[in-house]
């Protein structure tokens, strides 16, 4: 197994390590053919994704990756019959995989994903996509070109509300659209993310290396693994938890780029353990003339997670927790209104939105066709939410200069 040194270096280096060109898939699937699949990152939102890809017709999970062997030991009773590797990338040689699902914390998705696509696997990602603005511009150099089918984990894109978004925000409706407010909230200690540390988390059990990856240096802390949300090296808090899905779906929706300009406050008022905010606004100035808001906390549930206006000025559409509305002619009185019918949309966790999304993808992977959360917007949106949490350590606006891909 090679030292961190070693792992970092090898990471670092793969953008050019295919510089003769990507390697086609080892396999041309047919429309009935069976995907073949891997899992890496087998904690609590990649088994979902993991039995999610099951429920999805005629696929097979062949291989999985995690760090912790624990893990590994307990996915084997969803696939038993599956290979099981402490290090991704062995995982990675087996010619017969077709794609791969990426569920491991948000720091190391894009050491996961160059390596997959330079092999030729098509790859799920879960959100956000990309870590920062160097993540994300070495994921797209390692996608575009490649062919590989990539679909991002914003699986409200799959789902019945965004078929109502899509077809309700009509200048007939709405009229001229200037504002986008969302918020997400939650009544939780640290927003139900705080886990007990398991008996056998320990340096044995752990690749620390393999799990820090590029983030700063540290001496193995068994908190810092199972509560990775909690800190800055590993995770962008609630901005890359939930924010990411309400800016995906509407940045598609609306087709809005990078936001020009981001300010984000607020601060870490009721979880002390924790170095993320858990009380934040986030504005974003868009240079099609829209605002986007976004407003969420941990201390109350007045609001909830779906509960998004799109403003016009001629009507407004409310996304509830039923689906979409279209409201026209009135103030706002009381909690957002419910739609007449509809699934409503599937922010985090599992639901139908996340069986849909998976399916979309492993149909994209035998067609070849475009996945409902392709990589542009899981770009777009990544670097929106790296914008905002820059905006709020950095306490100024900041802003995107789009020639050079750059945030400022």
């Amino acid at each position: 197994m090679p030292n961190r040194r070693q792992f970092v270096k090898q990471i670092a280096a793969g953008t050019t390590a295919l510089a003769s060109g990507i390697r086609p898939a080892a396999r041309v699937l047919g429309a009935n053919d069976r995907v073949r699949f891997a899992l890496i990152g087998a904690g609590g939102r990649g088994t979902e994704d993991l039995e999610s890809a099951l429920r999805a017709p005629n696929t097979e999970c062949v291989a999985v990756a995690d760090v912790y062997s624990c893990r590994l030991d307990e996915v084997k009773r969803v696939v038993p019959n599956a290979k099981t590797y402490r290090d991704f990338r062995q995982l990675l040689d087996d010619k017969s995989i077709d794609a791969v699902i990426i569920a491991t914390p948000q720091h190391q998705h894009a050491l996961n994903f160059v390596p997959a696509i330079q092999v030729g696997k098509d790859v799920y990602q879960e959100k956000t996509m990309a870590f920062n603005g160097d993540h994300a511009r070495r994921m797209r150099r390692a996608f575009e070109g490649s062919g590989r089918v990539v679909q991002v984990g914003i699986q409200s894109t799959s789902g019945r509300a965004f078929e109502q978004a899509r077809d309700l925000a009509t200048a007939d409706n709405v009229g001229v659209v200037t504002a986008v407010h969302t918020h997400m909230w939650r009544n939780a200690p640290y927003g139900g993310w705080k886990r007990p540390i398991p008996p056998d988390c320990d340096a044995e059990h752990v690749d620390w290396d393999m799990f820090e990856g590029e983030a700063a240096p540290h001496a193995f802390d068994p908190n810092r693994y199972i509560n990775w949300r909690f800190y800055w090296d590993y995770s962008g808090g609630n901005i890359f938890e939930n924010m990411v899905h309400q800016v995906g779906f509407w940045m598609k929706a609306l087709n809005l780029q990078v936001p020009a300009v981001v300010r984000m406050g607020g601060g870490n008022y009721l979880s002390p353990e924790m170095e993320v905010p858990d009380t934040m606004d986030v504005a974003m100035e868009h240079s099609e003339k829209i605002l986007f808001t976004w407003n969420s906390g941990f201390g109350n549930s007045y609001y909830g997670a779906e509960d998004d206006l799109l403003l016009g000025n001629k009507g407004t559409l409310v996304r509830g927790r039923n689906g979409m509305s279209l409201v026209t002619g009135r103030a706002h009185h009381g909690p957002p209104a419910e739609a007449s019918g509809g699934q409503g949309a599937d922010i985090v966790g599992g639901g139908d939105d996340t069986d849909l999304h998976t399916r979309n993808f492993f149909d994209c992977v035998r067609s070849r066709q475009e996945p409902n959360c392709p990589f542009e917007i899981g770009f777009r949106s990544a670097i929106a939410c790296r914008m905002a949490l820059m905006s709020y350590r950095e306490h100024r606006a900041v802003t995107w200069d789009a020639e050079r891909e750059e945030v400022v």
